[in-house]
């Protein structure tokens, strides 16, 4: 059993809105209360609900659930409460409850969490192919601060990676997430308790006679995280390696990296648990070793580049400054003399399928860069592909998918202008939308018409961005 958009839970306190990711065994959903307040509700899938061993993993997820309430640290997501929701049994296997539910219905636990506006390290780095050394550090740190408050508790995370680590819109600091596979020290090796994501995991995670969880399984999967941001590549998983498989120096990937980044990323990527550093906060010692010699690298200045000679200077500006609307109604204006279209004063389907490939990059790359991998052209592709949506084809339910991820249909309705979110809060992809639809001086978003429809269908279906 899954929850579907619009089904109401707890009496209708909350409302589902979507899913925002699907685990092992877990899956989670956006929801938004009475008041319009986001929250992030996880519960165990429909596999977990049907295995023979659901009241266990139940009961270990209510545990876990207890257990991470009671952190109250910056960078690890908030538990407000354990909530329960019956469930009517349908299609799941017919079981007993600790409960005391008839077999027609059973309760099923769910944990109310923050909803954090952000993009994940995962899509971030995708969008920038690694990240600068300083950057990276301060993430890493952020989460190794997370990681040494839980290893305390005698917890471990077992599945850290970029995609369970968010950047908060508003300040661009690092949330740990999603510990669906967080057990305490010396739990039991039961196949659910052994799982991770092949790239990140430990040896200990794929065989369990090399050794018995602990600090340094986090420690490895914290290195190839690190291993990640900076080479923009994914690390050899330790299985592979196991066989043979060599882990490519990242030095190879990114000649420019310091030594001692790369001489921690190995060490803690260590095969053997016991050749790693032993504890989170012992990694951290080995990248805080900085040489004199060594200096942060330079910021690299912005693609301004064009192909017909239009400045985007002010567009960088606004976009620095955080002037969303402004930035949104100039994208139009450059689009627009981009294009030749200024009798128009807009753009059309031919338009925008003939639009200069390194103006249209230009453009996409400002619109990334200032928000973090939150607003832009190939954000907006991103979400439409992973909405259903197909190059050159149309189709309406996936558009109106489309809009409903991003934002701009509410209430099963497409929004006007007036109502866009200028703010990087909005929803990942919200921004830019002028650039189909802006009519001159008038600001006129036609947002339910064929213009945005088929203009930015054709935006979406270019492969160079």
């Amino acid at each position: 059993m899954e929850w579907r958009r619009g089904e109401r839970l707890q009496d209708g306190k909350y409302t589902i809105r979507d899913v925002l990711g699907k685990g092992g065994f877990g899956i989670t959903y956006r929801v938004r209360d009475l008041e319009g307040r986001q929250f992030v509700i996880k519960t165990l899938n429909k596999e977990a609900q049907a295995s023979q061993d659901f009241a266990k993993l139940q009961q270990d997820f209510m545990n876990e659930a207890l257990r991470m309430a009671q952190f109250k640290h910056p960078h690890i997501v908030k538990v407000y409460k354990l909530l329960q929701e019956s469930v009517q049994e349908n299609n799941v296997r017919n079981r007993l409850f600790n409960f005391g539910s008839p077999p027609a219905s059973f309760f099923l636990c769910c944990i109310l969490m923050e909803y954090i506006e952000g993009t994940d390290l995962q899509n971030y780095v995708a969008n920038r192919r690694g990240l600068p050394e300083a950057e990276a550090l301060r993430y890493i740190q952020q989460v190794g601060d997370a990681l040494t408050a839980m290893h305390r508790e005698e917890l471990l995370h077992r599945d850290v990676k970029p995609s369970n680590i968010i950047l908060r819109a508003s300040n661009a600091e690092a949330v740990l997430i999603d510990f669906g596979l967080a057990r305490n020290f010396g739990l039991d090796r039961s196949p659910h308790s052994i799982k991770g994501t092949p790239c990140y995991s430990a040896f200990e995670q794929f065989d369990p006679n090399v050794a018995e969880p602990g600090e340094y399984t986090d420690v490895y999967a914290l290195a190839a995280t690190l291993y990640s941001l900076v080479t923009g590549t994914l690390p050899t998983s330790a299985m592979a390696r196991a066989i043979n498989a060599p882990l490519k120096p990242p030095k190879q990937i990114v000649p420019n990296l310091s030594d001692r980044v790369h001489n921690a990323i190995i060490k803690g990527m260590e095969l053997l648990p016991q050749n790693r550093p032993q504890s989170v906060q012992d990694w951290l010692k080995l990248l805080a070793s900085r040489p004199s010699s060594v200096s942060a690298p330079a910021p690299q200045p912005d693609n301004l580049r064009s192909a017909v000679g239009m400045d985007y200077k002010k567009l960088r500006d606004l976009l620095a400054a955080g002037k969303w609307k402004e930035a949104d109604q100039e994208t139009a204006n450059v689009m627009i003399k981009v294009a030749g279209r200024e009798e128009e004063g807009w753009l059309d389907k031919d338009s925008i399928e003939k639009f200069p490939c390194e103006d249209l990059r230009t453009i996409d790359q400002l619109w990334v860069k200032y928000s973090n991998g939150r607003f832009g052209f190939s954000v907006q592709k991103r979400i439409w592909l992973e909405v259903g949506g197909k190059l050159g084809e149309y189709d309406q339910k996936v558009w109106e998918s489309f809009g409903d991820r991003v934002g701009w249909r509410e209430k099963n309705d497409w929004i006007w202008y007036d109502d866009i979110t200028f703010s990087v809060n909005a929803p990942g992809g919200h921004l830019p939308v002028s650039f189909v639809g802006f009519v001159g001086i008038v600001g006129v978003w036609r947002g339910c018409g064929g213009l945005v429809r088929l203009g930015l269908r054709s935006l979406l279906s270019r492969r160079d961005l």
